[in-house]
């Protein structure tokens, strides 16, 4: 991919989250003078660990980020219920063959980190708090706090759920799902194999065990939310209360954790309405255009898919910045929507309501599950963007 005939333009990246330095990264690497600015006085990952599906690892590839070595990867995925009963084992490296790319699970800070080798930190503006953004004449204005402002051609929204540009912008507000995730790191539990994971679903709640490299276990505990939930002074006898004798890992996850290993949750579940076509020199961008929950572990990986799509739309094809823009939108909106609809699925049931699952084949949901992530990926762009990038690279090596 080449910078548009038009020059390279100026663009201004509100959020260094993995969304935020993933597209700065993708347009510094097409011939853009990309800021980004960050409203903490640092850059750090929050949260736990992710998963890169085939979809996000093919991105991550054509940013020049080294994966090899990071998180854990998968070979299995093994549903069951509560009691004990399997649902589905899902080969996930049959879906590794089938789309080409290893399906990773990676502590958030160790993607962080691997998205900032080799980017320029004089790009990265932190203490940055952005409380206006203006579409003038000339392009757009970014306003901050201390009074300061930046102008460039476009801003790129990517500064997660809450964010401050979808406000700016009108786009409808994210709304909670009724379910929240007690999450967090711990040491994996001994006797667990490092390439499989673990989802349990029970009538009340559902929780998983996602081995995260070395020695680390992503795990979450699932269970209803509301506005006005009151957190209980020892949230670990509520999640013990709630899971315990569902495996016998999971007992030992338990007696592993104390009320300082959920302090920072739990982390309420939230769906935003897929926004629809933007005006002007102002997109979206991740979980700013796009929050669902975390059922599918999808978040991260329609974050990598925006900004391939975004890159593209910006590469040249267009008339003017706006039309590249509502491009992007639109060629994203309809995959990801169904992504976010997916995702929103009530996954906890009954045994009774479950028993049916049982009963179709391992092979059969793995396919389904392939066809899913091949559907909703843009894998013919995918292809074309990552064959013009290699040939790129033949002819500078040339």
């Amino acid at each position: 991919m080449r910078p548009a005939p038009r020059g390279s333009a100026k663009i201004l990246v509100v959020g260094a989250g993995v969304g935020g330095i993933s597209i700065a990264r993708g347009l510094l690497r097409d011939g853009h003078d990309v800021t980004v600015f960050e409203r903490r006085p640092a850059l750090q990952a929050g949260g736990g660990a992710v998963t890169i599906w085939s979809n996000g690892e093919t991105v991550l590839g054509q940013l020049g980020v080294v994966m090899a070595g990071a998180g854990q990867l998968l070979s299995t995925v093994r549903v069951a219920t509560s009691t004990g009963r399997p649902l589905a084992t899902l080969d996930v490296t049959a879906i590794v063959n089938r789309l080409g790319a290893p399906v990773r699970m990676v502590p958030r800070r160790v993607l962080l980190e691997r998205l900032l080798e080799g980017f320029p930190a004089e790009r990265v503006r932190c203490d940055a708090h952005v409380v206006g953004v203006v579409a003038e004449d000339a392009g757009v204005r970014v306003d901050f706090a201390d009074g300061s402002c930046a102008r460039g051609d476009l801003v790129i929204g990517a500064d997660g759920l809450h964010s401050t540009v979808r406000e700016i912008v009108g786009a409808p507000r994210a709304v909670p799902t009724g379910w929240c995730s007690w999450q967090g790191l711990g040491v994996l539990p001994d006797g667990v194999d490092r390439c499989v994971a673990a989802v349990i679903v029970g009538e009340q709640g559902n929780l998983g065990l996602w081995p995260a490299g070395r020695s680390e276990v992503q795990w979450w505990f699932d269970l209803p939310w509301s506005p006005d939930f009151v957190r209980p002074e020892r949230p670990i006898d509520l999640i013990r209360a709630s899971f315990t004798g569902w495996s016998a890992p999971v007992d030992r996850v338990l007696a592993s954790l104390t009320d300082d290993d959920l302090a920072h949750s739990p982390y309420p579940h939230f769906r935003h309405p897929i926004p629809g076509p933007g005006r002007g020199p102002i997109t979206l961008l991740g979980d700013a255009a796009h929050t669902m929950p975390p059922t599918l572990a999808q978040g991260t990986n329609q974050a990598l898919l925006d900004t391939m799509v975004l890159c593209k739309a910006l590469s040249g094809a267009h008339s003017d910045l706006s039309a590249a823009l509502r491009w992007y939108e639109n060629t994203r909106r309809r995959r990801v929507a169904a992504v976010s609809r997916v995702a929103s699925l009530q996954v906890s049931h009954g045994e009774a309501v479950l028993r049916p699952a049982a009963m179709v084949s391992d092979r059969f949901m793995t396919w389904a599950l392939a066809s899913f992530l091949r559907a909703s990926s843009h894998r013919r762009l995918a292809a074309e963007i990552s064959s013009a990038l290699a040939a790129a690279t033949t002819c500078r090596q040339s």
